[in-house]
């Protein structure tokens, strides 16, 4: 959420803080502005909106500046007005503040500080970091900020000018991402790298607690006893064209259609020609034979990876999994042991509630896998071991590609998991490591069905309200279906296991009611023929989607069906769930919404 650049050295500072900002548009905002230094001044403008109203003020402006932060502002405390809109300035105009994040205590600081005789001019947190700087402010930023922080409760991510420092970026963070690009012509922050990417490969990862001055000429890094930390700068693996739509109509559509590469990307390192399994991390076979139970923490998508994995896990590996949201795990009082694994799954490695799952349970002193796919990040970095999703950078607010790279290391792990455990032998462990490999080509048939996704979209696009059911893994994959459909459309849409719709849900189906059935699992389809029947003498309109093997039972029953290729059962939501995402894709763009930047949603969720 939100979205931070700054840029100091050579050229022109407007043009590359205004390009930065758009490429973090799909992070969400609704607001934007930038400061800049303006003859030794700090100047600030901002406004409600989107970055072409801010790009109509800065329009009439003559000012050439070689430094300057930008930001676009994701409303959380306070409403999305110019006041409230990032940078703040501290009431002498010496300090100019942008900032990521949350200050859970700012309400006590606001009254210190108005004590002091600081006046608030917004409704935001961010206001109280402007001034508290300033408070401690002796000459030095850098100490004064290690101060700061002793003083603030919460996330943030901060980039900071100083009018005394001209050509100066100070940059801080705590559980927020933040990064420091360098290139000759001048050096950056951004909170993502598709910001920096037009102008460097070459980047610095500021840590949790640290703070970095960015100057023309260099970067330095300092820890919170003001010592320099030192660092060496990683480099961007992937293109500047891998941020780009490359022709497709949406970054979410170039998405959906990258992933049979994405899988390929993700599975092929882990998999010999014999196909084998090596995960590269470093688990002993003894541990994953005295493995007590699995928790799988996650958010969102990525807690629909979780359900998903965990029948596949339960029925290879025989271990109990329990499936939780990470935004509850805290709260529930988690019984944890020693020999449990905690697999947390995030696509940035920034989810705050995930993260905090992921400390707890380090707390608990329970070995942490992670699943993430942004290298460095701190998800990455506190976790015991890391797999990463090669799934190239993910620009759309819904996630696609980065669900299905993730997927697919569930698969490895259970399968690695079993074999370890003897619970499957060697040659079904080669069979269905074939099976991971074959789903790029399988998922290439699903996506080549475009035409007949957009005609179905076509008939659904009006409608209020859908329904999605399934049973077993098709019913972790409706969630995810039902989610796609009303984070893009707005549809009102939910996902039933198909089971529970005499207990209660069956009430909400009408004549003309549109229920998605996900018919997938050989063993399930004749119960799933039941809950099809149930609908349609209901009035409902069925739109089935089947394999190959489960089509015969349920596609006379159905209004529409759409075919799948055969695969192994565990495996077919990577087939699902991509033609879910076109359908929902086609429903959002024939309803003329903003596919990329859908409302009130922000791409990396890095507040609780």
């Amino acid at each position: 959420m939100c979205g931070i650049t700054g840029y100091t050295g050579k050229e022109n500072a407007l043009p590359i803080l205004m390009e930065g900002l758009k490429k973090l548009e799909y992070r969400g905002y609704d607001s934007a502005g930038v400061a800049i230094f303006d003859e030794g001044n700090i100047k600030v403008i901002k406004t409600r909106g989107r970055l072409t109203v801010l790009e109509d003020k800065l329009n009439g402006l003559t000012i050439s500046t070689t430094c300057g932060i930008g930001h676009t502002r994701w409303a959380t405390h306070g409403e999305p007005t110019d006041e409230n809109s990032h940078p703040h300035l501290s009431n002498n105009g010496r300090f100019a503040v942008v900032h990521n994040g949350i200050i859970e205590n700012y309400r006590e600081l606001k009254e210190k500080l108005t004590g002091k005789g600081y006046v608030f001019l917004s409704d935001t947190d961010t206001e109280v970091i402007a001034h508290l700087i300033d408070y401690y402010y002796n000459g030095d930023i850098v100490e004064a900020l290690i101060k700061v922080r002793t003083k603030i409760r919460g996330s943030y991510a901060l980039g900071i000018l100083n009018s005394e420092l001209p050509g100066e970026i100070i940059a801080a963070r705590k559980d927020s991402p933040l990064i420091a690009g360098t290139s000759e012509d001048g050096n950056f922050i951004a909170s993502d790298i598709p910001a920096i990417l037009s102008y460097t490969r070459d980047y610095y990862i500021i840590g949790d607690d640290e703070i970095a001055r960015i100057r023309p000429e260099g970067i330095e890094i300092f820890n919170s006893d003001y010592e320099l930390v030192p660092k060496s700068p990683l480099r961007v693996d992937w293109s500047v064209e891998s941020a780009e739509k490359c022709g497709y109509k949406h970054f979410m559509l170039k998405e959906i259609h990258e992933q049979p590469r994405a899988l390929i990307n993700t599975v092929s390192p882990r998999v010999s020609d014999d196909c084998g399994i090596d995960l590269e991390i470093n688990v002993t076979p003894e541990f994953l034979t005295d493995i007590n139970r699995i928790h799988i923490m996650a958010c969102g998508s990525a807690a629909h990876v979780g359900q998903v994995g965990k029948y596949i896990i339960e029925r290879l590996a025989r271990i109990p999994v329990e499936c939780d949201l990470a935004s509850e795990f805290r709260y529930r009082f988690p019984i944890l042991k020693k020999n449990d694994l905690c697999i947390v799954i995030s696509q940035s490695g920034e989810t705050a509630d995930t993260l905090a799952a992921l400390r707890e349970a380090k707390r608990r002193g329970v070995r942490v896998l992670s699943i993430v796919n942004v290298v460095g990040s701190t998800i990455a970095r506190e976790s015991d071991e890391v797999l990463y999703t090669w799934a190239g950078p993910e620009i759309a607010v819904a996630t696609t590609k980065a669900y299905s790279t993730q997927l697919s290391l569930v698969y490895l792990i259970a399968v690695h998991i079993a074999k370890t455990r003897g619970e499957i032998s060697d040659s079904d462990a080669r069979r269905l490591v074939s099976e991971i490999k074959e789903l790029p080509e399988k998922l290439n048939q699903v996506l080549a069905k475009t035409a007949e996704l957009q005609y179905l979209s076509s008939r659904f696009y009006n409608l209020r309200d859908i329904f999605f059911i399934g049973r077993g893994v098709d019913f972790a994959v409706a969630l995810e279906g039902s989610l796609k459909l009303k984070e893009i459309s707005y549809i009102r849409s939910e996902a039933y296991a198909a089971g529970e719709l005499k207990h209660g849900t069956i009430a909400l189906i009408e004549e003309g009611s549109l229920v998605i059935a996900l018919v997938t699992q050989t063993a399930l389809a004749e119960k799933m023929l039941g809950n099809i029947r149930e609908v349609k003498a209901r009035g409902a309109r069925v739109l089935t989607i089947a394999t190959q093997a489960t089509a015969e039972a349920v596609s006379e029953a159905s209004d529409y069906c759409l075919m799948l290729p055969c695969c192994y059962d565990m495996f077919t939501p990577s087939l699902t769930v991509a033609a879910l995402q076109l359908f929902a894709y086609y429903i959002a763009a024939a309803r003329g919404c903003d596919v990329d930047k859908p409302k009130n949603l922000a791409k990396s969720v890095t507040v609780e």
